[in-house]
């Protein structure tokens, strides 16, 4: 019988998993499976049930994954042009558009019929709402449409407490609303540091952010603004009694760092505290989660 040589290189898979990982965004998955896991705990008094947790969370990051990946399709061309995102899979050609956009079916279909048939259907149809306006409302028309599209497409990102709060109790109300509210308010400030950094991109490839239609140091007063409506909104979880002392603590020092920062910022006349801006509010979101959700089970241990 003949021997088949087969070289090292034919080894590898067609497929390059790691450029399809990349298109689910993972580190943006993470943080938004982080606040639908807190919305799932802050849903029950004690520990929430085991199977709905981890099912409904597999089901809400499979989704995001696929409206990440369909984020990329839609978006490949304008990749393919600005600096911060030519080396992505699509615009460096390691993944044929065929391929991604069946990847992005692939998990949303897969994550919905988890939902649906394991968690709810209320859970899926509202994850459903969550993909449909982040890749399609926002990416396909508000993103080019106009310099308000992260505020109005902000409401598709920040539905994760939410669904994690309905894996658990199939129902919706006040609370999950308010840390919807949260993430809400805080995607502008936050999208609105990356876009004064990147600006000369937004504008090379006719994106209408607000700092390339609007001007730098008019993005920086909202920017300001918001901060301020934000360290209000954060107050409420404890004004209604759903979170005590240990989140309003942690939420007071977090608003004023991100505050400070944010004043830092309007006085720059070279914006080159943008980008810690930005990465200051990632910690923030993830932090403030980490507190609802530590003061949550104190509560419930006293």
């Amino acid at each position: 019988m003949a021997r088949i040589h087969i070289q090292p290189e034919q080894l590898a898979l067609a497929i390059d998993w790691r450029a399809l990982l990349a298109l689910t965004k993972p580190k943006v998955v993470a943080l938004i499976v982080l606040t639908s896991v807190v919305g799932a705990c802050l849903a029950t008094a004690g520990l929430p049930p085991v199977m709905p947790l981890l099912l409904g969370n597999i089901g809400i990051a499979l989704m995001a994954a696929g409206a990440a990946a369909f984020n990329h399709c839609i978006d490949h061309e304008a990749d393919a042009r600005m600096a911060r995102t030519m080396g992505r899979p699509l615009p460096q050609g390691s993944v044929p558009m065929a391929l991604a956009l069946s990847w992005a079916c692939a998990l949303s279909l897969l994550g919905f019929v988890l939902l649906y048939a394991l968690v709810n259907p209320l859970t899926a149809w509202l994850t459903s709402a969550s993909l449909v306006g982040y890749a399609v409302v926002y990416t396909l028309w508000l993103k080019r449409a106009t310099p308000q599209n992260i505020v109005i497409g902000g409401m598709a990102g920040a539905l994760p407490p939410l669904l994690g709060w309905t894996a658990i109790n199939n129902s919706i109300s006040a609370e999950p609303l308010l840390l919807v509210m949260i993430i809400f308010t805080w995607t502008p400030p936050h999208f609105w540091a990356l876009a004064i950094a990147r600006r000369e991109d937004y504008a090379k490839v006719d994106i209408p952010m607000l700092p390339v239609t609007h001007g730098v140091q008019f993005t920086k007063v909202l920017i300001l603004l918001y901060c301020a409506l934000l360290f209000a909104v954060c107050w409420l979880p404890f004004l209604i009694g759903m979170s005590g002392l240990i989140y309003l603590t942690a939420s007071l020092l977090l608003n004023l760092r991100f505050s400070q920062l944010a004043w830092r910022l309007y006085r720059d006349p070279e914006h080159r505290n943008a980008m810690p801006l930005f990465g200051y509010s990632i910690v923030y979101l993830l932090a403030m989660f980490v507190a609802l959700l530590a003061d949550h089970w104190l509560l419930a241990l006293i």
